[in-house]
C-alpha cells in the first residue's frame, strides 16, 4: 500500500508550520557582507596589482632555476669545460 500526499505551500508557510525561525534578515545581512568582501577583493585582482605582486617573485624564481641548471651543466662538463 502506497500513500502519496502533496502539499502546496510556500517556504515561509512551511517554516511557520514546523515552527522554524525566519532567517531572512540574517541571510540578507550575511549576503551583504559577502558582497562587500568580494567587491573589495576584486579591486586587488586588477592586472597591475597582480603583476606587481607576482612578477618579482616569479623573476627571482626563474633566475634561481637558471643558476641551478647552469651549475648542473658546468658540473656535468667538468670544471675546465672538458669531460
Amino acid at each position: 500500500m502506497k500513500i502519496t500526499v502533496d502539499i502546496d505551500c510556500t517556504p515561509e508557510e512551511a517554516r511557520h508550520f514546523f515552527g522554524l525561525p525566519d532567517v531572512k534578515p540574517m541571510q540578507d545581512a550575511l549576503m551583504q557582507q559577502i558582497q562587500d568582501r568580494m567587491s573589495a577583493n576584486l579591486q586587488a585582482m586588477e592586472p597591475e596589482a597582480m603583476l606587481k605582486t607576482w612578477l618579482p617573485a616569479s623573476l627571482q624564481g626563474f633566475e634561481q632555476m637558471q643558476k641551478i641548471f647552469w651549475n648542473q651543466m658546468t658540473n656535468a662538463m667538468g670544471k675546465d669545460g672538458k669531460k
